[in-house]
C-alpha cells in the first residue's frame, strides 16, 4: 500500500447517489487541508460525480483506479474506484430509487473489502437512505449493522465525536419507551467491558467512562424510578469489580458538561437522543459518528441524504470534512 504513516488512506463512500453525498464528498476533497492529514480515495460512480461537479460548478480530474496503489493524492485529483460500472442515467437527484439503494450498498462492500484486505486505512461513508436500501432489497437498516454483518465483527460500537467528548449509546434505534426497558445490569456491563476494551485499543489507557443517569437527579434515591439502584449502580460496581474504571451514574443534565471540561474519557448515553441532543446542540455539523469493535475504524456524517436539497449544488461539506479528519486521526490511534 502507498502510504504515509501520517497521512492514512482513507476510503471515502459516495452514499446514495441520489442524495448529497456525490456533492459533499466532491467539495469535502477539493479541500487542501484534506490532503494534509489522509489520503483520500472515493468509492462511486464516475459520471455521478462528473455531473455533480458541473453543478457545483468545480473543475476536478477524475482518476479512475482499481487499487489505492494507483491513486495520486493531491488536491484536484478525485481518485475513484467504480464497484459497478454503471451510466446512472437513470438516477435522479432527489428521489428514492431501489437503483440507488443498490449503487450505495455495492459502494460499502467495496470499501469492506478494502479494509478488510488492509488497503486502506480507515472508511469515512457519506449518508445512505434507509427507504432506498428497503426498496433494493438489502437487508440491513443501516450503515452500522451492513459493516458489522460483512467484517465478522462480534460487536460494532457507535460513538459519537464532537470536540473532546465520545459518547457511546446502550440503545439507538427504539422507541423511548423500549429503550428504557433496554437498560438492564447486563447490557450497561456488557457496553461498559466493550467500551473499555476499544478505548484500550485506541491506546487510552485506564479510560474513565461515565454512565448517565436515566431518571432526573439519577432517581433520587428511588424517589423517580429505581432504574439506577437495580441496574446502573450494580452495572457500574460489576465493572469496577472487573478493573474497569467505571462512574456514575451521573445526571444527564450534567455528565456532558462534565464530559467537555475533560473529566471523563468516555460517557455512556442510555438512549439515542439522550446523547444526539447534547453532541448535535454543541456542534451539529461535526457531530461525528465513529464505529468501533470493527477491524478498521469507520466514521460517517451524522446528517441524512437531504434529498429536499440534492443536486443544487448547496450542501455544506464540514461534517463529510470531519468525517474524513476524525477517520485518519482514529486510524492512527489504532496504529499506536
Amino acid at each position: 500500500m502507498r502510504q504515509e504513516k501520517s497521512r492514512p488512506i482513507i476510503a471515502v463512500t459516495m452514499g446514495d447517489p441520489a442524495g448529497i453525498g456525490p456533492e459533499i464528498v466532491i467539495k469535502a476533497l477539493l479541500d487542501e487541508e484534506i490532503y494534509t492529514i489522509a489520503q483520500p480515495l472515493i468509492i462511486g460512480s464516475i459520471n455521478i460525480l462528473k455531473k455533480t461537479a458541473e453543478i457545483v460548478g468545480m473543475e476536478v480530474t477524475i482518476n479512475k483506479v482499481s487499487t489505492p496503489y494507483e491513486a495520486v493524492f493531491k488536491k484536484g485529483v478525485l481518485n475513484v474506484i467504480e464497484p459497478v460500472e454503471d451510466p446512472c442515467e437513470s438516477i435522479q437527484f432527489g428521489v428514492i430509487q431501489a437503483k440507488a439503494g443498490i449503487l450505495a450498498y455495492e459502494y460499502i462492500k467495496k470499501a469492506i473489502e478494502l479494509g478488510m484486505n488492509k488497503q486502506v486505512n480507515a472508511v469515512a461513508t457519506a449518508p445512505i437512505n434507509k427507504e432506498a436500501l428497503k426498496a433494493a432489497g438489502v437487508n440491513f437498516i443501516g450503515h452500522t449493522e451492513i459493516f458489522a454483518a460483512l467484517t465478522n465483527s462480534e460487536y460494532a460500537l457507535t460513538m459519537f465525536a464532537v470536540r473532546n467528548l465520545r459518547v457511546f449509546f446502550v440503545s439507538r434505534h427504539l422507541s423511548l419507551r423500549d429503550a428504557c426497558n433496554f437498560v438492564t445490569k447486563k447490557t450497561v456491563l456488557k457496553f461498559l467491558v466493550n467500551i473499555n476494551k476499544e478505548l484500550m485499543r485506541l491506546g487510552i489507557k485506564n479510560p474513565r467512562i461515565a454512565v448517565a443517569a436515566l431518571n432526573p437527579h439519577a432517581g433520587d434515591g428511588g424517589l423517580f424510578g429505581r432504574e439506577e439502584i437495580e441496574h446502573l449502580h450494580p452495572a457500574i460496581q460489576a465493572a469496577k469489580e472487573m478493573g474497569i474504571n467505571a462512574v456514575g451514574p451521573v445526571p444527564a443534565d450534567s455528565i456532558f458538561y462534565l464530559g467537555l471540561l475533560g473529566n471523563y474519557d468516555a460517557i455512556l448515553s442510555l438512549y439515542h437522543d439522550q446523547g444526539h441532543i447534547a453532541c448535535k446542540t454543541l456542534d451539529f455539523e461535526r457531530s461525528i459518528t465513529i464505529t468501533l469493535g470493527l477491524p478498521f475504524i469507520r466514521s460517517s456524517v451524522d446528517h441524512g441524504t437531504a434529498f429536499d436539497i440534492a443536486g443544487k449544488g448547496i450542501a455544506s461539506p464540514i461534517s463529510m470534512k470531519e468525517a474524513i479528519r476524525l477517520a485518519a486521526e482514529y486510524s492512527l490511534m489504532l496504529q499506536h
